[in-house]
């Protein structure tokens, strides 16, 4: 999600007609793409977050949000009686969002107005759980860490091996998803650009409604690729002792039952089973948004 984000914003931005902001853009891309993902988990790891300060000089963040050299440590929620209430407003305003999204699609369709689906969808997504909340008499809250001794207690700590993972995964991937991006964007005729602004649509609506829908399709193919191998460079976090899949079942099972085929044949099974359910998943996306022929 997060290489989807930082991908989407800096291929866009590296079309920006913002000399400052387009070479930038470039500047990032460069700079992240062309040095090995091992050596940034490495750097994020042994040089960033080993900066930090200690537990009792820690940044703080409204007084419940901590960071330090031994992680981020923020709340942690606890779910009271009453609290699945909240989870199934949730689930049926996000279904309540999908009816409402193909009624105005079709509405759109019929009569060429338009409808703030976005506004909306998000107004029912925050306000029925939220209302729920208060009608439940608030079920849902929070064990706020304090610092006792040389450590916090309470909250969730996000450990410092699993925030390099996540930093330099997101950060690198998004190069290559922000060139995706910027070749999809390109790709589009443009023709397309200057009818729509012959309409006087708006910048911001002629990107969200005429080219991201058609560069979409050049888009999603390499995407995959990359989201493939985002799962796949996971495996590299054995490096600094984070102990993802590779750790546990090529250390620590390994270690425990001596079967060494076995266990590698069990882990290769994994990542095979991730990536095709994810190649599945996205080229079943692709094939909804290609073009299709007469």
């Amino acid at each position: 999600m997060l290489a989807s984000i930082i991908g989407l914003m800096v291929g866009i931005g590296r079309l920006s007609s913002n000399y400052l902001i387009a070479k930038l853009s470039l500047v990032y891309i460069e700079t992240f793409r062309n040095i090995p993902i091992l050596l940034q988990i490495l750097f994020w790891y042994n040089v960033v977050l080993a900066a930090l300060p200690s537990p009792r000089q820690s940044i703080s963040y409204f007084d419940s949000v901590f960071i330090n050299n031994r992680g981020l440590i923020v709340p942690d929620p606890i779910f009271e009686s009453g609290s699945s209430f909240i989870l199934i407003a949730f689930v049926l305003a996000c279904i309540s969002v999908v009816f409402l999204s193909k009624w105005a699609i079709k509405r759109h369709d019929l009569t060429g107005e338009e409808f703030p689906l976005v506004k909306v969808s998000l107004a029912i997504v925050v306000v029925a759980p939220l209302l729920v909340f208060f009608v439940t008499g608030q079920p849902i809250s929070a064990e706020y860490p304090a610092l006792k001794g040389f450590n916090f207690k309470g909250g969730i700590t996000i450990i410092p091996e699993l925030l390099a993972l996540i930093f330099a995964l997101s950060i690198y991937t998004a190069t290559y998803i922000a060139e995706a991006v910027r070749a999809g964007i390109e790709a589009v005729p443009p023709g397309q650009k200057e009818a729509a602004k012959s309409l006087g649509l708006k910048d911001h609506v002629i990107l969200r409604k005429v080219v991201l829908p058609q560069a979409l399709r050049v888009i999603i193919p390499p995407v995959i690729n990359q989201y493939l191998n985002l799962v796949k460079n996971s495996s590299l976090a054995t490096a600094i002792g984070y102990p993802e899949i590779v750790t546990l079942f090529s250390g620590t099972t390994l270690n425990q039952v001596g079967q060494a085929i076995e266990i590698i044949l069990m882990t290769m099974a994994v990542y095979l089973v991730f990536s095709i359910v994810i190649s599945l998943l996205l080229n079943w996306v692709n094939a909804k948004m290609e073009i299709k022929g007469r």
